[in-house]
């Protein structure tokens, strides 16, 4: 059955001509003349029955319509060249993993272990997109995810790794640490948050037998890299996973106030649609983070 979508030709005018804001710049750097790209843009109009710029004068402007039109198509003929690209480069070997990723874990975790992966795998391009909330695969390109576990995945294959572990944390430089001999002196201390974490240090301090305590107010953040920089900053103690901040302490630009560990706060997780269970890339990479973890996990005892 044929697609009912516009030639990619036309597709690509329009993104350059709204891209630039001219239909004289769009032919320059698609190499057609004005008159050309002028063509393509009305005959993408009547395909789709709708204006795309408004004519004013000698200018044309992108309106409403070509707004929407323009972002909802312009990240799918990005994919679309990435993915070209890549077939052309490996000649049909290897491919394309999409994968989505915790921001904070994706830099302090996975990037410093993805140069073995490209070692033992040249012929995969990986790419990586921040996504820190649970989604449905249908919704988007996404090969697979690494994130936490949660009862929102559905209709998934769900590969389980590490709990998460948080330690409490500031900075030597700002805090003195050796006056802080029992952990309810931290509360005394700024506590630096995670906004979806609210109730953790109430959670750490229960454990470590301090009931009903009076935090100083302090600062709430998205992401942990923040807690762990605004830590840095002298700004307070932050809570965060342990294997986060290890480069850190070995620097000594933090250091664990007190080695008492909150655990399985959170699960971390590889997910993928069941639709990818016979993926060969997707095989590769499970087994490749299923090893990794295994050894990093190895370690940590």
């Amino acid at each position: 059955m044929r697609r009912n979508i516009p030639s990619t030709i036309a597709l690509t005018v329009f993104e350059a001509a709204a891209r630039q804001g001219s239909f004289a710049r769009a032919a320059n750097e698609v190499c057609l003349t004005e008159s050309a790209v002028s063509r393509q843009i009305a005959t993408l109009e009547t395909f789709l029955g709708v204006k795309l710029f408004t004519r004013v004068r000698k200018q044309v402007v992108l309106n409403d319509a070509g707004r929407l039109y323009l972002k909802n198509i312009a990240r799918n003929l990005s994919d679309i060249e990435a993915h070209t690209s890549a077939l052309m480069s490996h000649k049909g070997v290897g491919g394309v993993l999409e994968l989505a990723v915790i921001p904070t874990f994706a830099n302090r975790w996975l990037l410093p272990r993805l140069r073995d992966f490209k070692e033992r795998h040249p012929d995969i391009i990986l790419n990586l997109s921040e996504r820190p909330l649970p989604f449905r695969f249908d919704d988007t390109n996404f090969d697979a995810a690494l994130n936490f576990d949660h009862p929102s995945w559905t209709n998934v294959v769900k590969v389980d790794l590490f709990a998460e572990e948080l330690v409490p944390i500031l900075s030597p430089r700002y805090f003195d640490v050796e006056s802080l001999s029992t952990p309810s002196n931290l509360t005394a201390v700024p506590l630096l948050h995670k906004s979806t974490r609210p109730e953790a240090w109430k959670h750490w301090f229960e454990l470590a037998g301090v009931a009903d305590f009076t935090p100083v107010p302090g600062m709430h953040f998205e992401l942990y890299g923040m807690v762990i920089e605004a830590a840095r900053a002298g700004l307070g103690a932050g809570l965060v996973p342990r294997f986060y901040v290890q480069d850190e302490i070995a620097r000594n630009d933090l250091v664990v106030a007190f080695d008492l560990t909150l655990k399985h706060e959170k699960r971390y997780c590889l997910v993928y649609p069941e639709r990818k269970k016979e993926s060969a890339l997707v095989q590769v990479f499970r087994d490749w983070v299923v090893g990794i973890e295994a050894e990093f996990s190895a370690r940590l005892k």
